[in-house]
């Protein structure tokens, strides 16, 4: 529903602040690691996700689109709701994180208060895979100076794809000439 929201920072905690857009100021629930990155700054952006509750709506505030990735994923697991996802985030960047999912590391989520070994291991279960497709597409994605043959790539993985099938299908038109994206596009769609 929201993206992001812009505006003056008019009061901030470790734990939330106080966001002026405008004439109307939200309140933002966030994690340490945003408030770190926060610093003096007197403005800001921040990539908001949306909760509502049947008792609260809620909006909570991340420094990067990458710590909101990683609390959406985190809030999809069964039995972790967005305080806890926020707590982890808190305890950890969002890049540890990803490498304890990756890596099987339990012990680095139980650190963390309130998580258990069955929910650590829920963690690790649930989002190994979905972690690993979210490096994969972050690399396909937001390479700078991306070129034709990256981009047409990028296109056809995002329509589902498998990244080699396509890598050779482009290898072989690339080949054949120069061609746009678009072209590149429908020509390795003829091979597959």
């Amino acid at each position: 529903m929201y993206e992001f929201i812009e505006g003056e920072i008019v009061e901030k905690t470790p734990a939330s602040l106080v966001l002026q857009a405008g004439f109307v100021a939200y309140q933002l629930n966030i994690s340490v690691n945003t408030y770190s990155k926060i610093g003096d700054k007197a403005k800001g952006r921040f990539f908001v996700h949306h909760v509502v509750r049947e008792d609260a709506q809620m909006l909570y505030g991340f420094a990067d689109k990458e710590e909101r990735a990683i609390f959406r994923l985190l809030i999809s697991v069964s039995g972790v709701g967005a305080n806890t996802a926020r707590l982890i985030l808190s305890s950890m960047s969002p890049s540890e994180v990803k490498t304890s999912i990756l890596s099987g590391n339990v012990a680095a989520l139980q650190n963390i208060k309130g998580i258990g070994a069955k929910s650590a291991q829920r963690i690790i279960v649930d989002l190994r895979d979905k972690v690993g497709k979210a490096d994969e597409s972050d690399e396909l994605f937001d390479h700078e100076g991306n070129t034709v043959r990256e981009e047409a790539l990028s296109a056809l993985v995002a329509l589902g794809f498998p990244r080699k099938t396509v890598d050779k299908s482009l290898s072989k038109v690339i080949k054949e000439g120069d061609f746009t994206v678009e072209e590149l596009v429908k020509r390795a769609l003829k091979l597959m």
